[in-house]
């Protein structure tokens, strides 16, 4: 099974996962799956429609928000809080190793008001650092 990392209750990252991991990933509670790789990352790389042909036919949506090395956006922040808004149940991030899931959902996070020191601690508890990322927790951070 992929190594499932929990940063909320309702949110896990993941490095890559393979369409025959769909029934465990149900079982576990994922409802939703967020593809943060983009296709042709690496020449062998499983490719998203895969991953969201056995997603959808395990009954798990899916939504492509692909990070690739020119790095976050607010854009992508705000999509996976779309995601995360709409989306019952667990929701599953996977990239390569995991962490620009968990990148993204630290921005994703603060853009909804968390705070930056909050999600700082919940990533390192699942074992991703993302302090380099809070000037722009902040940026993203609503008036308070």
């Amino acid at each position: 099974m992929a190594d499932l990392r929990a940063l909320t209750e309702r949110f896990l990252a993941a490095p890559q996962i393979r369409p025959d991991e769909m029934a465990e990933l149900a079982a576990a509670g994922v409802r939703h799956i967020v593809n943060n790789r983009p296709d042709g990352e690496v020449p062998d790389a499983l490719k998203g429609a895969a991953v969201e042909a056995a997603a959808r036919a395990a009954g798990i949506g899916y939504t492509a928000i692909p990070v690739d090395h020119g790095g976050l956006s607010p854009a992508q922040a705000e999509a996976l809080r779309a995601v995360l808004a709409g989306a019952p149940g667990k929701v599953l991030g996977y990239c390569r190793s995991g962490t620009r899931s968990t990148m993204l959902w630290a921005l994703a996070e603060a853009a909804s008001g968390a705070d930056p020191q909050t999600i700082i601690a919940a990533a390192a508890r699942a074992g991703y650092d993302v302090r380099g990322l809070e000037p722009m927790m902040q940026k993203l951070a609503p008036a308070r």
